[in-house]
């Protein structure tokens, strides 16, 4: 009997090749014969070849889902045995990361803002443009109205007698209309009667189509406080109380705490006309600041020569508010190499102000803003060596000391 390597597969039905393998031959124990030894072995027949199958690796999924299986379960077994140090190691990884990005963005937001600049131009020409165009925005100046209100060029040759009861018309403002204009056309003698009876807190925000109410003579709302009585009144205002009688049409003395009288001939104080006026400007900024230039002669931070700063630098972080210190129209707003992106208000009777080295633009050209409006961020672009605002104003074109006109 012949023994095979791989027995019952038929290499023809399967189409395989065949590989020769050498036959082994099996011992037999001849039967007892006559005259011979049954040990004797029979003689050994020739070799034979025989052709056995090479099966291929047949892809099985269970076999593949077993491996999957171990291979998860052995990667989970190691990262819940190594996994403290594998979190920390990434961690670590991450903070080297960022250590490294804030490195270089510091170097980089060194090198571009307070390295040495290249001076693109002469200053002090940018800044003779700069002057020329505040001449050429420079509105109409109201030269013609005194400290105190007075309209100058008003012609008022007889003495009034306050003796009729006030009356008001109503008149809608034109384009082109100024309050001392207003107030010559109604033959009113001071500025401090429109702006007391309409309750004006700023008269650059007049704008046509605005109705006022135009009182028949000169003279200032007041309320009644505590305490007051007709003469009290009449003595801190130099009016008779006669006067006062008969333009509020009244009968007796006797006056109400809140009530609302018209003083004939009396003026805005000081303070209230200039606010009024505009010749009062607030500070731009309300944070933290320190003042790291003042107006005047100084050594110009970047060149070291002597030069005449215009301006006041409130410094301060990055991104700090920005306010207009009083109302008015924005007539520039936009970035050049000295100021950087800074921003230009008109607010009427000669006035402009400047604001410089923002870090963002908030209000554009065209656009009224009143007083207080946020109208940027402070910022170190331009010709600046760190973040701070440049703060100027402009009276007729010509800059004057910004601590001469902000209110305390």
């Amino acid at each position: 009997m012949q023994i095979y390597s791989y027995a019952n597969y038929s290499s023809k039905a399967r189409g395989i090749p065949l590989v020769s393998v050498k036959m082994r031959q099996k011992i037999s124990f001849p039967k007892k014969t006559k005259g011979k030894s049954p040990f004797q072995l029979t003689k050994k027949s020739p070799e034979k070849t025989e052709q056995v199958i090479k099966l291929p690796k047949v892809f099985s999924f269970k076999s593949f889902l077993i491996t999957l299986g171990s291979g998860i379960t052995q990667t989970g077994n190691t990262i819940k045995k190594h996994g403290k140090a594998l979190l920390i190691t990434i961690l670590a990884f991450i903070l080297v990361s960022c250590a490294a990005a804030g490195i270089l963005c510091f170097a980089s937001w060194q090198e571009k803002h307070t390295s040495p600049l290249t001076l693109q131009a002469d200053p002090e020409l940018e800044i003779a443009r700069l002057d020329k165009m505040m001449a050429d925005f420079a509105m109409e100046n109201y030269g013609n109205i005194s400290e105190d209100g007075d309209i100058t060029d008003a012609d008022f040759t007889k003495a009034i007698v306050f003796t009729q009861p006030v009356s008001f018309q109503t008149y809608k403002v034109q384009k082109g209309d100024t309050i001392s204009g207003i107030a010559k056309k109604f033959g009113l003698g001071n500025i401090s009667t429109l702006i007391s009876v309409n309750d004006i807190g700023n008269v650059r925000s007049l704008c046509a189509g605005q109705k006022l109410k135009i009182p028949s003579m000169d003279g200032i709302t007041y309320k009644v406080k505590s305490g007051e009585s007709l003469a009290s009144i009449a003595s801190k205002n130099n009016i008779s109380q006669d006067a006062i009688l008969d333009v509020n049409d009244l009968t007796n003395e006797t006056l109400q705490v809140g009530q609302v009288i018209f003083l004939p001939g009396a003026k805005l104080d000081q303070k209230t006309l200039n606010l009024a006026m505009g010749d009062q400007f607030i500070i731009p900024i309300k944070a933290s600041y320190r003042i790291s230039s003042p107006f005047g002669a100084r050594l110009d931070p970047i060149t070291g020569k002597k030069s005449y700063h215009k301006g006041q630098d409130f410094a301060c972080p990055t991104g700090t508010p920005i306010y207009s210190s009083m109302g008015g129209k924005v007539i520039f707003s936009g970035e050049t190499w000295l100021y950087g992106k800074h921003i230009i208000i008109d607010h009427g009777n000669g006035y402009q102000t400047l604001y410089a080295h923002m870090s963002k633009i908030i209000a554009t050209k065209g656009t009224y803003v009143t007083q207080g409006t946020r109208i940027g961020l402070v910022g170190n672009t331009g010709y600046s060596t760190g973040p701070h605002l440049h703060f100027t104003v402009y009276k007729n074109g010509n800059p004057v000391n910004p601590m001469a006109v902000l209110k305390n």
